[in-house]
């Protein structure tokens, strides 16, 4: 008897159309089940992921201008009129002047600072301090008319002279303008700054930006803008002085209150930002030592 090799085994099935639709069903039901379930947990997870980026974000903006403002000259902070920009010298470095001359006999000769009459240099005590072309020295600083770092630098009733040197470590310190200084620290205390910073919210493009080498304006409405801030720092490049701290800004609010304490004030902060249907609000307060 002949056998057909090509003969397929009996027991060798495959799956009808039937069985493959059923399966596809079953799948799908399966499917929609699982998608129901995990729709939430996978919505919540990208809702705080969104929300997690929006506050590291605010957290670290907030952080930086603190950290800055806590090093701000004594009586230098000033906010905008709609509280959108906060403006301030930061201090680079400081210490004493010397008040009166050395009566040691085998003291080197001495230069005090003559607040009388008309002095161009004075010592100082203790360590001899690094400057850089373009600094300032500021005495006594109390945001005042006379005794108020952003009115000038060069006449009798101005309290910020210009660093006349180069850069380098000096135990006596060169000015600009004779005229000397209208008070006295009683402290013997003087600061050294550069140029202003000023941190502005933008409301049409939603972003903070920090703006600093400017020249400094006696009248803070004139920094209170992004268009004066622009004109300012460059005519022709508006981002060589300027930085992006922070966007999805919706709002942001500075206030300041320089008699919070007998020799401390506060800077309250507070950052809105918004990115899809998610924000975050965060307030941070900064204590500015205004000790002068």
């Amino acid at each position: 008897m002949s056998t057909n090799l090509f003969m397929r085994p009996a027991t060798a099935r495959g799956f009808t159309l039937v069985e493959m639709i059923i399966a596809l069903v079953i799948t799908g039901i399966v499917a929609a089940m699982v998608g129901f379930f995990i729709r939430t947990p996978i919505r919540s997870y990208a809702d705080i992921a969104r929300r997690t980026a929006l506050v590291d974000a605010a957290d670290t903006a907030l952080r930086r201008m603190s950290r800055e403002i806590h090093l701000a000259l004594p009586n230098s902070a000033r906010v905008s009129a709609d509280q959108r920009a906060i403006e301030f010298f930061p201090t680079r470095t400081g210490g004493r002047y010397r008040a009166a001359i050395d009566s040691t006999p085998a003291a080197p000769v001495s230069d005090p600072l003559d607040f009388a009459a008309n002095d161009t240099a004075f010592d100082v005590l203790g360590d001899p301090i690094a400057l850089t072309a373009g600094d300032q020295i500021v005495i006594y600083n109390l945001g005042i008319p006379g005794a108020d770092a952003y009115a000038g630098n060069t006449g009798p009733s101005h309290n910020r002279r210009a660093y006349s040197g180069a850069g380098g470590t000096l135990a006596k310190i060169p000015l600009t303008s004779a005229n000397p200084f209208p008070l006295d620290s009683p402290g013997r205390r003087f600061h050294v700054v550069s140029t202003p910073v000023t941190y502005i919210c933008d409301p049409v493009a939603r972003t903070l930006r920090r703006y600093w080498g400017y020249a400094v304006q006696a009248d803070s409405s004139a920094v209170d803008t992004v268009a004066e801030l622009d004109a300012l720092v460059s005519p022709t490049n508006a981002t060589r002085s300027s930085a992006l701290v922070a966007e999805n800004v919706d709002s942001c609010v500075f206030t300041y209150e320089a008699g919070l304490t007998q020799s401390n004030g506060l800077v309250a902060m507070r950052l809105i930002m918004r990115k899809d249907d998610e924000s975050v609000s965060l307030i941070h307060q900064v204590h500015v030592n205004n000790v002068p």
